[in-house]
């Protein structure tokens, strides 16, 4: 049966609440109200109505014939998570969040992104809801991510650049914190992944796990009969778990989480945290970190900005140890190769994130059983990583896109 967190919020050895005392009874009012609204009638009706009329689930089931025969012999099921409003799976959270904060009378909300899809979901529930809304996020990701950077802007966010450490998600993490603790009575912080202290990782799951549950019901009404194995993407793992939740209770389905290989086995130049990690606290958690001898947090690497995080959400680290869940790691070429592939064979561009999913697929399914029905879940749309693809492939290296657009070039010509 699926594992719940204690009432400590652990799965485990894994999770808990690691944080200043300070942010201690914003989190007891957060996990409160939650667990309020969750009995209150209204509230799940307009949770139900912004996830229909807003949002627009159920996000479709799409199989995806040819780019199946490219990887073995069995059906593949994509779960489009990329056709739902701002385009990806991020804005199932944030708008759940945002209702809670809502109720507990917050004004202000701000968030932490990587690739911007949550910076730009928190964004956009905000704007809805009339709420102020601040987003953190890394330089080296707003050089990576310039449409979603401007698109928060657009929808009224303030964007706050972070220079500090490796100047990617986990520092934008680190400032959203401290900005946190500065405002904790007016501000609700919304975490984007499975991540953080107790109650985030639990909540953060509950509202991604209507993912699985349509992607079951959809199938059974396609095939009548449950996938053998789902896959995802794995970067703090909130699509992922979203996924797989509903599905850790069916013994017969492969769960297979996928993280970031980068661009080599060395400790910062990937962010495969089973593959290299150990035991350790971050953001208030305890999980899996990429740390180096001296118990200092690594720098980590990933073409794809979302999946670039040197943690993994304490219930993915349960599930490893438990063996319920199996974890792997794609390369940037093979999530490249696989970002081609499904969109000149299915018309799908798919995030980059999405796509080292697909990339272990193109590795691997060859060992998956004839006939057998794989769901993907395609977490989000690539639309945001075409300008980074294609310097890419004019030859421009990650570092010197970087250093280009940071010193205030935002030329894509090269």
């Amino acid at each position: 049966m699926m594992a719940l967190p204690d009432r400590h919020g652990f799965f485990g050895d894994f999770g808990g609440k690691f944080v200043p005392e300070t942010l201690m009874a914003a989190l007891d009012e957060f996990e409160s109200a939650y667990k309020a609204a969750r009995r209150d009638k209204s509230f799940r009706a307009e949770l139900d109505d912004v996830r229909a009329n807003y949002i627009g689930r159920p996000t479709p089931l799409t199989e995806a014939r040819r780019f199946a025969e490219m990887c073995g012999a069995f059906r593949l099921f994509l779960k489009r998570e990329d056709l739902n409003h701002t385009g990806a799976h991020k804005i199932n959270n944030a708008l759940g969040q945002a209702l809670v904060a809502k109720r507990m009378g917050k004004k202000r909300v701000i968030a932490e992104t990587g690739a911007g899809q949550h910076g730009v979901a928190a964004a956009t529930a905000c704007a809805l809801l009339g709420l102020d809304c601040v987003v953190y996020m890394g330089e080296v990701d707003m050089a990576r991510q310039e449409l979603n950077v401007f698109r928060m802007k657009l929808l009224g966010a303030e964007v706050v650049p972070v220079s500090s450490g490796s100047r990617t998600l986990k520092d934008a993490i680190n400032e959203a914190i401290r900005d946190w603790v500065t405002n904790v009575r007016t501000t609700h912080y919304i975490i984007g992944s499975v991540l953080g202290p107790h109650p985030y990782p639990m909540i953060v799951r509950d509202f991604q796990s209507i993912i699985g549950t349509e992607a079951l019901s959809q199938l059974r009404k396609r095939t009548g009969a449950l996938p053998n194995v789902a896959v995802a993407c794995v970067g703090g793992g909130s699509n992922a778990i979203g996924l797989f939740y509903e599905m850790l209770k069916h013994e017969s389905i492969r769960l297979i989480g996928v993280e970031a290989g980068g661009r080599g086995k060395n400790l910062g130049e990937h962010a495969a945290r089973f593959s290299g990690g150990a035991l350790g606290v971050l953001h208030g958690t305890r999980s899996m970190v990429l740390q180096d001898e001296f118990g200092q947090i690594a720098e980590t690497h990933s073409v794809s900005p979302g999946l670039d995080y040197p943690s993994i959400g304490p219930e993915h680290a349960y599930l490893q140890s438990t063996k319920r869940v199996e974890y792997y790691d794609c390369s940037d070429d093979l999530a490249l190769e696989a970002f081609h592939e499904l969109s000149e064979s299915e018309g799908i561009i798919p995030a980059l994130e999405s796509a080292h999913a697909l990339g272990w697929l193109l590795r691997f399914g060859t060992g998956i059983e004839r006939d057998a029905i794989v769901i993907a879940n395609l977490s989000g749309r690539g639309d945001k990583d075409v300008p980074q693809v294609a310097a890419l492939e004019r030859g421009v290296p990650e570092r010197a896109q970087r250093v280009e657009r940071s010193s205030g070039d935002h030329d894509e010509s090269g």
